[in-house]
């Protein structure tokens, strides 16, 4: 009874906090979460009633979602990341080394309900791993000493707030600056130059600069900005995708880390331009750690007269809010951000139309990168011509490079558009390369006979993730974890992805734990092209490029794990007709069956 008042005395308080909107639910189910360790039947209960929505609505939204629950969590929710470069680090046996010390299941929660541990999807520290979470904070550098100090703090039920510094340490890692890493622009400038430049000029020159959308996609940012301005529609948002996602890609995290005003600054820049009051930052849920340093640089900039009301005495009016993100990586396309900032399932949407014209609440809406708008303001300031000056002749400028693996310096790089695959190589210390990942999974397999290839949206465009593979790496692992990566993180929207995926995971599965035939590989070829083709969002569409990239380059690694029989049945027949063997009493050659025979 005790505890049912408290729940409820705790959820009204939330949603007070969040003035009752439908649309903070995701903020709400965080806070909940946090509190009472899963969303229960109760909770779900009273969050309907107070937003005024139906209880099937939320338990879908907490289904979504990889770090909402609705069956209870540990005191100490300990997730380990899974991504490729993890476990180049050694993550699985590290991570039962961390079973063993914590005395818990993999999977599951400790019986005493103290702890839980699992795996998650790629937590953004790529260059600083093994790396986990612990209650939503980041975890780096999860060695054994480490594992045994946390094992030690977390039996002695020692709260996270009083755990070592260093355990927490994010570092930034910025090996090479270039245009926008070397020369920061000071606070206000980018503001100041906008309005003496004027509104026309300032857009010109984005229009001059060539700069295109740093995400991946490339869009030409200053036609998003001049659509997004042009619809009739006057109530219009500037939303910034912090939801970096792809397993590798971790530049996002340090330049909110250490360029936060200039990103802040370019997103301010656009709303004067298509007339925005509101902004978003979208923050992918795993940079939790992030989250007050933020606000905190909101607030200085709101106290300095660069965001609030009448802004700088110029008349703007503009305002940005951060909404946290709760682990899905679809989230990261744009249209599945905005439906997750309404506090919905983050499904991404059809197109057309699109959200400059139709975004956020079905208002235009630009929807750029950090990265993007952090070179914006900085183009407002030194000019589009400074811009244009580097790169190629179909892409203008830098680009920021999250680089990790099999290299002596993992961390963020800049460099001119251009840039060989061989001289960032070169740069990052990495030798006796097999290949590179450009782009996360998402992207493209480049072999060691590729290395000449550049970066550019002409040849290889990324959205910033590079994973470095040397000649001791079975690249069938690399694949492997990729295509069961696009499997979990499936938003089962549509079917070719849904099921599509599903059935990557299993064939491939197949055939590399060596039980495939030839026709088994003609089959997975098939079934990536189905995926690709089909599939509603960029999600499915790129689904199968770790195969397709792979089998492409190297077919003669798939075929050495194929078996030497024609047919593989998945059905053992012969075992099957055993109990019949028993009632009969009869166990001679005619008793049994063959399904297969030896070439």
């Amino acid at each position: 009874m005790i505890k049912g008042k408290i729940m409820q005395s705790f959820i009204q308080a939330v949603i007070n906090k969040y003035e009752a909107s439908p649309v903070r639910l995701l903020h709400i189910l965080r806070e909940v979460q946090a509190e009472f360790q899963h969303i229960s039947p109760e909770a779900i209960e009273l969050i309907a009633s107070g937003l005024n929505i139906p209880r099937t609505q939320i338990i879908s939204v907490v289904e979504f979602y990889n770090f909402l629950h609705l069956t209870p969590r540990g005191k100490y929710d300990i997730l380990i990341s899974d991504s490729i470069t993890d476990h180049m680090l050694g993550k699985q046996n590290l991570m039962n080394y961390f079973a063993s010390q914590l005395k818990v299941t993999i999977g599951e929660v400790r019986p005493d309900g103290l702890v839980n541990l699992d795996s998650t999807s790629c937590t953004g520290m790529c260059d600083q791993g093994p790396a986990g979470l612990v209650n939503g904070y980041a975890l780096t550098h999860l060695e054994r000493p480490r594992i045994d100090a946390i094992t030690q703090l977390i039996n002695k039920e020692i709260p996270i707030e009083q755990w070592p510094a260093e355990f927490f340490a994010v570092a930034d890692n910025i090996y090479k600056a270039g245009l926008l890493l070397q020369t920061p622009i000071e606070q206000g400038e980018s503001l100041k130059a906008r309005y003496q430049k004027g509104l026309t000029e300032t857009l010109s020159e984005i229009d001059i600069s060539g700069l295109r959308g740093r995400g991946g996609a490339g869009f030409k940012t200053a036609m998003k900005w001049r659509f997004c301005s042009e619809e009739a529609e006057t109530e219009r948002y500037v939303v910034c995708n912090a939801d970096e996602g792809e397993p590798g890609t971790f530049k996002d995290r340090v330049l909110l880390n250490s360029y936060a005003h200039q990103v802040f600054e370019g997103m301010t820049v656009c709303a004067s331009i298509i007339g925005a009051e509101q902004g978003f930052l979208y923050l992918r849920g795993e940079y939790l750690h992030l989250y007050e340093k933020l606000q905190n640089i909101l607030i200085e900039r709101r106290e300095a007269g660069l965001l609030g009301t009448n802004i700088l005495a110029q008349g703007l009016n503009f305002d940005i809010e951060i909404r946290l993100g709760l682990g899905a990586y679809i989230c990261g396309e744009e249209s599945a951000l905005i439906e997750s900032l309404e506090g919905k399932r983050g499904i991404p949407r059809n197109r057309p139309p699109y959200p400059v014209s139709q975004g956020y609440l079905n208002k235009p809406t630009v929807v750029n990168n950090v990265e993007t708008f952090m070179a914006a303001a900085k183009i407002t300031v030194a000019g589009g011509q400074w811009f244009a000056d580097v790169g190629t002749k179909q892409s203008d400028g830098t680009k920021i490079l999250s680089i990790s693996g099999d290299c002596s310096r993992p961390g963020i790089y800049e460099y001119p558009f251009g840039t060989s695959i061989a001289q960032v190589l070169q740069d990052c210390g990495a030798y006796d390369v097999f290949g590179v990942q450009v782009g996360g999974p998402s992207g493209t397999f480049i072999s060691a006979q590729e290395l000449d290839r550049v970066l550019a949206f002409e040849d290889l465009a990324t959205g910033g993730s590079f994973i470095i593979f040397d000649q001791s790496r079975n690249i069938l692992d690399m694949v492997k974890n990729f295509t069961h990566f696009f499997a979990h993180e499936s938003c089962g929207f549509c079917t070719p992805c849904r099921v599509g995926t599903a059935l990557l995971k299993k064939q491939l599965d197949k055939i590399v734990d060596g039980h495939g035939s030839a026709g088994d590989v003609a089959a997975l070829e098939e079934l990536c092209q189905l995926v690709n083709n089909n599939s509603h969002c960029g999600l499915g569409q790129t689904a199968a490029n770790p195969i397709l990239s792979t089998l492409q380059r190297y077919p003669e690694l798939y075929e050495k794990q194929l078996k030497k029989i024609s047919y593989e049945p998945g059905f053992d027949l012969d075992a099957s007709l055993a109990t019949a063997r028993r009632l009969a009493n009869r166990d001679d050659a005619g008793a049994h069956l063959a399904q297969v025979e030896e070439d």
